[in-house]
């Protein structure tokens, strides 16, 4: 799952850039990231606490 979501994050991010550098839509996405960063870090904390053996790494330690 962190692999996974790590990759489309970027997939995310790098199509929304373009789709704003080709005029696409009109979006300030500096202003969006200052106003929005906080749910990019629950996001991570959610995609690593559902990540697929975290228990499994837990108990062998």
């Amino acid at each position: 799952m962190r692999g996974n979501f790590g990759a489309i994050a970027l997939i995310m991010i790098g199509g929304l850039a373009l789709a704003s550098n080709l005029g696409l839509f009109d979006a300030d996405l500096g202003q969006l990231l200052r106003t929005w960063w906080p749910l990019l870090l629950i996001i991570l904390g959610v995609g690593m606490f559902l990540a697929p053996g975290t228990e499994q790494r837990r108990k062998g330690d």
